[in-house]
């Protein structure tokens, strides 16, 4: 059986989506269901059973769960707004120690979620080799937790046992129940939908004109077709980017935003708020030179590809 964390979540459910298209159904989902409607991200999905995360953690602390032929960890708590690090410590850190050890001990594969996130203000690039993640800097406290356990990981000697991701800016169907943490599409849809418009922020810095600042961004789709292709491949092992290599700003997510609408584009830019200021990131970009060493080749979708593919989603109101 799979064990997969964070299965009601964004990239979880997606995944799990992804498993049942395989034929994989033997899957046990850990999740909490808070006051979210994330419980939708089920809804259609085939898998054996569901736990609550924490009756999970506590059943494998005290040795009263069965060993499993793998552990994907995507449970965590990504907002990059909260400020409890205490909770961050708990939730992100010391949560996916247990689970690791757990499943190296049980001899199971175990892949877990990093993020771009513990790359900062990307002063010191985005390479995914081991020697520059020792040297990242984040900058908010979600990209600590995250930044922290890789680091463990790697002081561990763990990276060839293991498998880590880190995910760049991940969009798509299933996002919807992530509030501010939501993709600026998702955000946006029905703003250009009914006012045909949509906002975007001001530029800080002199490098960057307003709209111009640049993320990788990755469609979910995608970021599960490189999850599966590393539970395939067992052997594959190591802490790797999971973005398209391809930075894009803001102005050309707008732009596809509009062309999958049908829309004439027009961007108002706002101002950023002031727990941002100083914690924004104005260019992400994943260096896959280690990616596509390990043997993965996916083609990602094009920036107006996925979001054409991603409103059509929006549009009828579904779910993968």
């Amino acid at each position: 059986m799979i064990i997969l964390t964070g299965g009601a979540g964004f990239i979880g459910s997606a995944f799990l989506w992804k498993l049942n298209k395989e034929g994989i159904t033997d899957v046990l989902v850990v999740d909490n269901f808070d006051n979210s409607e994330k419980w939708k991200n089920l809804v259609g999905k085939k898998f054996k059973d569901y736990i609550d995360k924490n009756d999970f953690i506590k059943l494998v602390q005290e040795h009263k769960l069965p060993s499993q032929k793998a552990v994907i960890h995507m449970g965590a708590c990504s907002s990059t707004i909260i400020t409890d690090c205490a909770y961050f410590m708990k939730n992100n850190y010391e949560y996916s120690k247990i689970l690791a050890e757990w499943a190296l001990n049980n001899k199971a594969y175990f892949l877990y979620a990093s993020s771009a996130a513990t790359y900062g203000d990307g002063t010191r690039g985005y390479s995914d080799r081991d020697n520059d993640t020792m040297k990242l800097e984040p900058l908010n406290m979600y990209g600590y937790s995250k930044h922290l356990f890789d680091l463990w990981v790697l002081s561990n000697k763990l990276a060839d046992k293991v498998v880590g991701l880190k995910f760049f800016n991940v969009f798509g169907p299933n996002e919807y129940h992530k509030g501010e943490m939501r993709s600026v599409i998702c955000k946006s849809y029905p703003v250009v939908r009914d006012e045909s418009r949509m906002r975007l922020f001001k530029s800080y810095v002199s490098e960057y004109a307003d709209g111009e600042q640049k993320r990788d961004f990755v469609y979910v789709k995608d970021a599960v077709e490189v999850m599966y292709f590393f539970l395939s491949n067992p052997r594959k092992s190591g802490i790797f980017n999971l973005g398209t290599g391809m930075a894009r700003s803001w102005n050309d997510l707008a732009g596809a935003i509009f062309l999958a609408m049908g829309k004439r584009p027009v961007i108002e830019y706002m101002d950023m708020p002031q727990n941002l200021l100083g914690k924004y990131q104005y260019f992400t970009q994943a260096d896959l030179s280690k990616l596509r060493a390990s043997g993965c080749d996916h083609k990602f979708q094009s920036l107006e590809e996925s979001v054409k593919d991603y409103i059509s989603y929006l549009e009828k109101g579904e779910y993968l």
